[in-house]
């Protein structure tokens, strides 16, 4: 059996830690990492640190679920990376615990809700995108150059006497730009 270590995450520095830390402690937590930060950065220093020093049978206890994520979706990766390297995970308020059939269960549903709600925004983007396509409209970026632009572009590189970035000048946009048009123009 591994060792059990607390994670815990105040918003500010106005908030005290102490409740979590005695929660995180009762558990049987052998040391307790604490970041001040928004629950919404993505780099947490202490959690950093914690993360290196978990190892397979050690479990990772938390107050709450939403003092590890930032959302539903970073929380089941979390939990994904957690279970990939053999660390259990425990929400003492949730009352979860991946260490138990019953936790990893709960993990399951979570995960297969997650997975659930990623794809019904592909589902609703692809539609979407469908439907602006079928009223006409084009996605992406507005073209940097006209179709006359790019014969004018074609005509000025063919004759040799102009270099890529001079027609760039000329045209008011980059050299990559005249790369890309001319590659596109070739490809036609």
């Amino acid at each position: 059996m591994g060792e059990v270590l607390g994670y815990a995450r105040v918003s500010t520095t106005d908030q005290d830690a102490r409740l979590l830390h005695d929660a995180l402690h009762k558990s049987g937590c052998v040391r307790v990492f604490t970041d001040t930060a928004s629950g919404t950065l993505a780099h947490r220093e202490q959690f950093a640190r914690l993360s290196d020093q978990l190892r397979d049978g050690d479990t990772l206890v938390v107050w709450r679920l939403d003092r590890l994520g930032r959302s539903v979706s970073h929380l089941i990766e979390q939990l994904e990376d957690l279970q990939d390297r053999g660390v259990g995970f425990v929400s003492i308020q949730e009352a979860i615990d991946t260490t138990t059939p019953g936790g990893r269960l709960v993990f399951h549903v979570f995960s297969a809700l997650a997975q659930f709600e990623r794809d019904l925004i592909v589902e609703r983007t692809t539609a979407g995108l469908a439907a602006a396509r079928a009223r006409g409209r084009v996605g992406g970026r507005p073209k940097k150059l006209s179709e006359q632009q790019v014969d004018t572009a074609r005509a000025l590189y063919e004759s040799g006497s102009v270099s890529v970035a001079q027609i760039g000048r000329i045209l008011g946009v980059s050299r990559s730009t005249i790369y890309r048009a001319l590659d596109s123009k070739s490809i036609q």
